[in-house]
């Protein structure tokens, strides 16, 4: 399920060519993905301006002129493709042939057609993504987006804020760290990844890395520290996202980031960090592999 860095690497790919233009048409390929579409759909956005496209965690959101949000969760499978002049397009194709990305694949449910010819495509063959309306000044009570937590790379999000939320809290930190409404945009890959770093167990219990005064432990500043490098480090190779993971204009030079994986999907592997010569275990959290080094990790 694509997380923060490969949300952000759609967002990056879409705001050129899509921020400040006007949606001139909308078609609607069926009436519903994971959730219905919203009613009054088309009608609502067509002839506004995309003034902005922003991330909140894990979704992508276009702020349009009217002050509405169109937004959008990608779900297991979801992705965007532009077309259009100077976007060098290379469509996808199923096992079957058929064409994804074009607007006519048998996927591709949701359409803008834009000034200037450009053409933004949402395709998602597994329908878990999702595409919801916020009214004009009621993103504060919109019920996706007022249960998110700071967002990691938020200048505001320090070890203090962290501490926050984890103060009192029973849960293991890999738990914690997955919960949206502690921090927005984190998943299994990149918490397996900012743990190992960090050095922590993914079994410890969070409330252990927060004194008795509410300020956080070393190691919990150590966290927030990885946190964001992995982030950064993630976004800069374009994602991490293991299956079909694809750029907007349809290329596949994204998603390089796994190839920097210490312990995700490395079970039975030898340990990257130095002076390390245990082999990466595999536990099951909350339903989800978890990767560690139980030498690295305490």
């Amino acid at each position: 399920m694509p997380e923060l860095p490969e949300v952000e690497t759609v967002r990056r790919g879409l705001a050129p060519y899509l921020e400040q233009r006007i949606i001139k048409r909308v078609i609607l390929r069926r009436p519903d993905l994971r959730f219905p579409f919203p009613d009054g759909l088309a009608g609502r956005i067509e002839g506004k301006q995309v003034q902005r496209i922003e991330r909140r965690g894990k979704y992508l959101v276009f702020q349009i002129q009217d002050g509405s949000m169109l937004l959008n969760s990608l779900g297991m499978s979801g992705r965007w493709t532009l077309s259009g002049p100077d976007i060098a397009f290379t469509p996808g194709t199923f096992a079957h042939g058929a064409s994804i990305g074009t607007g006519d694949g048998p996927h591709d449910h949701l359409v803008m057609e834009f000034e200037g010819g450009i053409r933004a495509t949402y395709t998602d063959a597994r329908r878990f993504g999702y595409v919801h309306l916020i009214e004009p000044g009621c993103m504060d009570d919109d019920p996706f987006l007022r249960v998110l937590g700071p967002d990691p790379l938020d200048s505001m999000f320090d070890a203090k804020v962290l501490a926050d939320s984890l103060r009192g809290r029973k849960t293991p930190m890999k738990s914690a760290l997955l919960n949206q409404s502690i921090v927005a945009g984190l998943g299994n890959i990149y918490v397996s990844e900012i743990l190992h770093r960090a050095g922590v167990s993914p079994r410890r219990t969070a409330m252990t890395l927060v004194r008795k005064d509410g300020s956080p432990t070393a190691r919990l500043e150590r966290i927030v520290s990885e946190t964001r490098v992995v982030l950064k480090q993630a976004i800069e190779a374009g994602g991490s996202t293991l299956q079909d993971f694809r750029g907007v204009s349809g290329d596949s030079e994204v998603g390089w980031f796994p190839v920097n994986f210490r312990v995700y999907g490395r079970e039975g592997e030898l340990c990257k960090s130095e002076q390390c010569s245990d082999t990466i275990r595999r536990i099951v959290q909350s339903n989800r592999s978890t990767f560690f080094c139980p030498s690295c990790q305490r």
